[in-house]
């Protein structure tokens, strides 16, 4: 695919998705999420068991050792101190999971499994029992089961070494229990917030207005750029029919101010619809230069008493392609800034040194982020 033709998908597909986003409404639901209804993180560490000689090396993981000692003592079984088990059906790992808002005790949720040892796979393993703690040091989950491994490992007796995906890492659907429940997110003050996914004063205006000529005058104020403030009823029943006619409202955002996304590494370049040029006169040339070294023999005549000897010949070219100037017109929209670079063959490097110049030289009416 030519650059030119890629950079035309791209720029385009952004002028579509803006003009989208800009002419139709769209839920609160899909521009704002409720105050304090998140997710929590949970980590926890534990042993998986029943590894076909794919564990850790426990030599090089001492810590799966100990782990193993401390499980077994709680069981009741004590490990001679004098004894070092060279386990390789044992790894160490760590879990962590998304504890979701609301989420009360006797429900499951996913959790996922990673090794924190040399062991090759966990493919055939099964966690044992481990707790989950929150931030606060709290064990919101208890964890355990069969894991699903996508990946494949295999190791032979020379050291040889085969692997597909990544066969470390597993998963565990419904692998966890909550056992215990998030603090209510939610107060008696009778007010929630909405806060927007992306700050605009625009949008936040328009939510405000939406939210007021739904359920009167003063039901919403802005906050700031982010957050929305809106009252609602106390008791939970009335609470939740309230956010439920809240979250369905529709309204047009704001439309998204004019940038321009550079990807330094890809070359990927991503213009948005509001993106304008004043009027400038732009050149843009490659200088290429190419070295060639060649080999010579020096061979000395037959009577000199000479050596044959080896010489190095370097040459060396430059060559400046040519190059067109193009000029923007006052205002130039997006798809006549596409035109204008395909034109001139210019490569995505190029139109990202263009595209700084333009913004050094005042003519640039975007922001301009580097990635």
């Amino acid at each position: 695919m030519k650059p030119s033709f890629l950079l035309r998908s791209l720029t385009l597909l952004a002028l579509s998705l803006g003009a989208i986003s800009g002419a139709h409404a769209e839920r609160i639901k899909d521009l704002a999420t409720v105050g304090g209804v998140r997710n929590n993180a949970l980590v926890g560490y534990g042993l998986v068991v029943g590894l076909d000689n794919s564990g850790d090396r426990t030599s090089q993981a001492p810590f799966t050792v100990q782990s193993l000692r401390n499980m077994l003592n709680e069981l009741g079984v004590t490990v001679p101190a004098n004894v070092n088990p060279q386990l390789k059906n044992v790894a160490a790992v760590a879990i962590h999971a998304n504890l979701p808002a609301f989420a009360k005790p006797g429900q499951a949720i996913d959790i996922t499994v990673s090794s924190i040892g040399n062991a090759i796979s966990l493919r055939g393993g099964s966690l044992l029992m481990a707790p989950l703690k929150g931030a606060d040091g709290q064990v919101y989950a208890i964890a355990q089961g069969d894991l699903i491994v996508g990946g494949f490992g295999a190791q032979g007796k020379d050291g040889s070494r085969v692997s597909v995906n990544i066969p470390s890492v597993g998963r565990i659907p419904n692998g966890a229990t909550v056992e215990r429940a998030l603090p209510d997110v939610f107060d008696n003050s009778g007010q929630i917030t909405l806060n927007l996914n992306q700050g605009d004063f625009t949008t936040a205006s328009r939510m405000v207005s939406a939210l007021n000529a739904a359920f009167g005058a003063g039901a919403a104020q802005a906050m700031d750029a982010v957050t929305v403030a809106v009252r609602s009823p106390t008791t939970p029943g009335e609470r939740i029919n309230f956010l439920a006619q809240v979250e369905n409202l529709e309204l047009t955002p704001g439309a998204a101010a004019a940038k321009i996304v550079v990807n330094s590494r890809t070359g990927t370049v991503v213009i948005g619809s509001l993106v304008r040029v004043q009027p400038a006169a732009v050149t843009h040339g490659s200088l290429t230069v190419s070295i060639t070294e060649n080999t010579n023999v020096s061979q000395p005549g037959a009577l000199s008493g000479g050596q044959t000897a080896l010489t190095q010949q370097s040459t060396v070219a430059a060559q400046q392609e040519a190059s067109r100037m193009f000029k923007f017109q006052g205002g130039t929209t997006l798809d006549e800034i596409v035109r204008a670079v395909n034109e001139v063959g210019a490569a995505p490097g190029d139109v990202i040194a263009i595209l700084e110049a333009l913004k050094q030289a005042g003519a640039l009416q975007a922001e301009l982020e580097v990635i």
